[in-house]
C-alpha cells in the first residue's frame, strides 16, 4: 500500500456562545480535516487546528504532500520525520516552532486511522493496549462574569459532573471572586482553574493561597512560560499543571521541580505517536498526566482518548463548545465521554 494524495480541507465552525479566556474572546474554531488517500482505496482521517492563521496549516500540509506520496503509510514514525525534515528543517521556513506540530498532528492522526481501517483492527489494538468503555472528563462552564460562570458550574455539578474546570486570567480580584463564587455554587465537587499565563510572579503566592482557601484542587499554567522558573521557589499546597510551558518530550525535563502535572495536547505534541511517548516519559519523571484539547470536533478528540487511558485529569470537551460537531461524533453523557466508533476514527 502506498500513499497517493494528502488532502487538507479547512473548516470554520462557530461556537455555541462566545469563548472567554485570558487571551481574548473567540467566536469560532478553525480546524483542518486531513485525508490520506492510498492506491488501494483506503483513506485515513485526522484533524488539527489552524490557530489564528486558518490558511497556513492547509498550505503547509499541501507542501508536505510530495514527501508523503509513494511512501508506506504504516511507517508512521519515518514518514513524520521525513515530512518534518524536508518541510521545516531543510527549507528553513521558520514556521516549524509555531505550525510544525499542527501539521504533523493532523497527518499523524490520519495515518493511525488509516492503519486501523486497512488492518481491520482498532488503533488501540495495534498499539497493544486496552480502552476503557467510558472516560470521565470535567465540566467547563462559560460566561461573561463570575455570576454566569457560577450558574453554569452549578448546572454541570447538578448533572453529575464531579470536576469543574474554569478558565480565569481576567484580573486578580475577579479571578478570586470567580473561584469563590463557583466554589459556593458547586458544593463539594472538585474545582480546577486555568490561568493561561495571566498571573505574575509578584502575586502568585497570594493567588495560590486564596485558591487553597476556596478549595481549588489544581491550577493550570499560572505564570507565563518564560517566568515559570519562579515556581521552583514558591511554597504551595495546590499542585500546578504546565500547559503553555510543555509541548513534547524534549520540554519535560526542565519542568521537574516546577510543576506537579503536565497537560498533553495532541496538537502541541505533533499527534498521537509523540503524545503516547510523552506520557510515558512524563510518568517516568514523576508528573501526573492531564490530557487536554483545543476547541475542535470529535475527530480531533478521538485519538486523545487513547492517551486519556493513563491520565488522572481529562479535558476533551472541545466539541461541546461548538454549534455543531462532525457526523458520528463522540458520545457525551453527563461527565462521561465514550471512545470513538470506527465510523469516526480508529
Amino acid at each position: 500500500m502506498k500513499i497517493t494524495r494528502v488532502e487538507a480541507r479547512p473548516l470554520r465552525i462557530a461556537y455555541k456562545k462566545l469563548y472567554h479566556w485570558a487571551h481574548g474572546v473567540n467566536d469560532a474554531a478553525d480546524v483542518v480535516l486531513v485525508c490520506v488517500h492510498t492506491d488501494e482505496g483506503v483513506t485515513g482521517y485526522g484533524e488539527s487546528i489552524s490557530c489564528s492563521a486558518p490558511d497556513v496549516v492547509p498550505q503547509l500540509l499541501k507542501q508536505a504532500e510530495p514527501w508523503c506520496v509513494g511512501q508506506n503509510p504504516f511507517e508512521i514514525n519515518n514518514l513524520l520525520r521525513r515530512v518534518y525534515e524536508h518541510l521545516f528543517i531543510a527549507k528553513g521556513t521558520g514556521s516549524a516552532p509555531r505550525f510544525g506540530a499542527l501539521v504533523l498532528a493532523g497527518l499523524d492522526m490520519a495515518l493511525w486511522d488509516l492503519a486501523g481501517r486497512a488492518s481491520g483492527r482498532a488503533v488501540h489494538e495495534l498499539l497493544g493496549g486496552k480502552v476503557r468503555d467510558e472516560i470521565q472528563y470535567f465540566g467547563f462552564p462559560q460566561g461573561n462574569d463570575a455570576g454566569e460562570l457560577a450558574a453554569e458550574a452549578k448546572g454541570w455539578a447538578d448533572s453529575g459532573c464531579e470536576v469543574i474546570y474554569v478558565k480565569v486570567g481576567r484580573g486578580d480580584s475577579l479571578d478570586l471572586e470567580i473561584a469563590a463564587r463557583v466554589r459556593a455554587a458547586i458544593g463539594a465537587k472538585r474545582l480546577r482553574l486555568d490561568a493561561n499565563e495571566a498571573w505574575g510572579v509578584d502575586n502568585l503566592a497570594q493567588n495560590l493561597a486564596a485558591c487553597a482557601e476556596a478549595g481549588v484542587t489544581l491550577v493550570e499554567q499560572p505564570l507565563p512560560a518564560a517566568d515559570d522558573a519562579a515556581l521552583a521557589s514558591i511554597a504551595r499546597t495546590i499542585p500546578v499543571c504546565a500547559d503553555e510551558s510543555v509541548h513534547d518530550r524534549a520540554s519535560l525535563r526542565s519542568l521537574v521541580g516546577r510543576y506537579e502535572a503536565v497537560n498533553i495536547k495532541l496538537d502541541k505534541t505533533g499527534g498521537l505517536t509523540e503524545a503516547l511517548a510523552m506520557a510515558a516519559e512524563a510518568e517516568r519523571l514523576g508528573f501526573s498526566i492531564m490530557v487536554g484539547c483545543m476547541v475542535a470536533t470529535s475527530l480531533s478528540m478521538a485519538p486523545a482518548t487513547l492517551v486519556a487511558q493513563r491520565a488522572r485529569v481529562v479535558d476533551l470537551d472541545g466539541p461541546l463548545l461548538l454549534a455543531r460537531d462532525r457526523e458520528h461524533g463522540l458520545r457525551y453523557e453527563s461527565s462521561l465521554v465514550y471512545p470513538p466508533t470506527p465510523a469516526l476514527w480508529g
